[in-house]
């Protein structure tokens, strides 16, 4: 079992906002592999389904950004997966727009969706997966602007960076973390 967590904030006013590609991948992955999002579970939505062979939960916590960490320790603890079957995916500000990074683990940085995580685990030896969405400009503050939609000439390179961490997902999933670096990293 592998547990895919897109990180976001749940309702209506926080679609399509900076902070919230990590639920952009979840719906999109879910789609293209006709697997339901909808079941409250773990404090949040899920579904299961298969994904490049392999057993999957999509997780999108419901916990609102700060608290992601409990809901993705709940899932981990239902189903007690080894932390390198967790991938969590989340927008980072350190990255330019459209860029998509993976990692085998590392620190929070300035991510505090990312720093429930780490807290909640008691370790940063896990996978992820970060779309870019910056750089911050020096006259905004990093809350509002991860809050705010992607201007009109950044929507098709966000959509398009997704897409990418589709396959970036299903590459991880059928060949690991390492093979969806060398791939994906550039």
């Amino acid at each position: 079992m592998y547990i895919i967590a897109g990180l976001g904030n749940p309702g209506r006013k926080y679609e399509s906002t900076r902070h919230n590609v990590g639920f952009d991948v979840i719906d999109l992955l879910a789609e293209k592999h006709g697997i339901r999002v909808s079941r409250a579970k773990f404090k949040g939505s899920v579904g299961t389904g298969r994904i490049s062979g392999q057993e999957v939960l999509l997780l999108k916590p419901a916990t609102y950004m700060n608290l992601s960490g409990m809901s993705v320790l709940d899932a981990v603890e239902y189903y007690r997966i080894d932390f390198g079957n967790l991938l969590v995916i989340y927008d980072d500000a350190d990255l330019e727009v459209g860029r998509i990074r993976i990692r085998k683990s590392g620190s929070a940085g300035t991510h505090n969706g990312m720093k429930s995580i780490i807290y909640q685990l008691q370790t940063e030896d896990f996978p992820r997966l970060r779309l870019g969405i910056g750089p911050v400009p020096e006259d905004r503050d990093l809350a509002d602007f991860v809050l705010d939609r992607f201007p009109k000439e950044q929507e098709a390179l966000m959509e398009e960076a997704k897409k990418r961490a589709v396959l970036a997902v299903e590459t991880y999933l059928k060949d690991g973390v390492e093979a969806a670096m060398n791939l994906f990293n550039r």
